[in-house]
């Protein structure tokens, strides 16, 4: 098992464990991106052209960006402030910016899908991720949002993350660890990553033992029991989910559950807009559906939440429609949904290596 990880116990425990096999090559130690000043080695630096064209290099000794326009050596920007233009050997100009963290979610190697920056700015506003916070997350993949908790939370915080898929950690941590420069053999202080399911790592932490929820998975509403428990009164539970037959049954369970207040739920869309003298209008492509938010709060605990007096509309809660097989999953259901389900593609394994492969060898070129 790597280090920063623990997995939950097996039924083959006792069984010695075979030989590690060869890892990469350690890293040398570098500056994490969450940072500003000049420029220095190790450091990860996206340059970019006349026409927006963007490319990300990793500032070395001796080093040298190869474009088909020419060449530019990194000895021009070692040291440099952040933000300067500099030219290759033919003239030809590059403005040069250490990467933002929107920056780098979007374009750091990945195997799992990610949660996309205009999302996790509505997690971290409206699951109230705030300085000292203890987080528990589930559904790590590509260490995306991960990042985004462990800079809100800050050193007096913690996150504690919770992967089914070992090889999904192994990326996430690879990400996380880039990201915030922790050195070979090291683990994130603040950070805790376990290889298990959310019902059987949760319950070991103990009754009130966090402050926020976060799930990212295909059937959060199986979780709804042991989040109520963990969480402290008053704490936030929130979830992100992709398809509306989710959405209603994460939304029914935390219902069910009778400890959390209504729940909210919400997507967002994003517009950019073009700006060029007198054309200014909407871009033809946006950043529409990714997925649905829901949260909740919990009450205190041996406390049942008010019931919120609505008008039902008609035939919202007709028993008939509800039990239809076509409506599986609308106003709650029982049945056990897969990845299928939900048009959710496996990852093949080679993706999952050449992530690993884009991350390690990113780090040095």
């Amino acid at each position: 098992m790597l280090a920063g990880m623990t997995s939950t116990p097996s039924p083959d425990a006792g069984v010695p464990a075979p030989a590690p096999a060869a890892g990469p090559a350690p890293r040398a130690a570098r500056p994490g991106l969450d940072r500003t000043g000049p420029l220095t080695l190790g450091d990860k630096v996206q340059l970019a052209d006349a026409k927006g064209r963007l490319h990300t290099i990793t500032l070395r000794e001796g080093g040298e960006f190869h474009s088909h326009r020419g060449v530019l050596r990194h000895e021009q920007l070692i040291g440099a402030e952040d933000g300067v233009v500099v030219e290759d050997n033919h003239g030809t100009p590059y403005q040069a910016l250490r990467p933002l963290y929107a920056d780098y979610m979007l374009s750091m190697p990945r195997g799992a899908a990610i949660i996309y920056p205009k999302d996790s700015a509505q997690i971290l506003m409206w699951g109230d991720i705030f300085p000292g916070a203890r987080v528990l997350e589930a559904g790590v993949g590509s260490g995306g949002l991960t990042t985004a908790l462990l800079r809100a939370v800050g050193p007096e915080g913690a996150v504690h993350s919770i992967e089914r898929r070992e090889d999904f950690a192994t990326v996430a941590k690879e990400n996380v660890d880039t990201f915030f420069g922790v050195a070979e053999g090291e683990d994130h202080p603040w950070w805790d990553l376990t290889i298990g399911d959310f019902q059987d790592v949760a319950p070991t932490l103990g009754e009130s033992a966090v402050d926020r929820v976060v799930l990212d998975m295909l059937a959060p509403w199986e979780c709804v029991e042991a989040a109520g428990d963990v969480l402290v009164s008053g704490g936030v539970f929130l979830a992100y989910v992709a398809t509306v037959t989710q959405l209603s049954r994460t939304a029914e369970a935390l219902r069910d559950h009778g400890e959390f207040t209504e729940p909210d739920a919400w997507e967002c869309f994003v517009r950019p807009w073009h700006l060029e003298g007198l054309a200014v209008r909407p871009e033809h492509r946006m950043n529409a559906h990714t997925g649905f938010l829901i949260t909740a709060r919990r009450t205190a605990h041996g406390t049942r939440a008010l019931s919120r007096v609505t008008r039902p509309a008609p035939g919202s809660r007709d028993e008939e429609e509800l039990n239809h097989p076509d409506n599986e999953g609308f106003g709650g259901g029982t049945g056990d949904w897969t990845a299928q389900d939900v048009g959710e593609r496996g990852v093949a394994p080679r993706k999952i290596k050449r992530a690993l492969r884009d991350i390690r060898q990113g780090r040095d070129r």
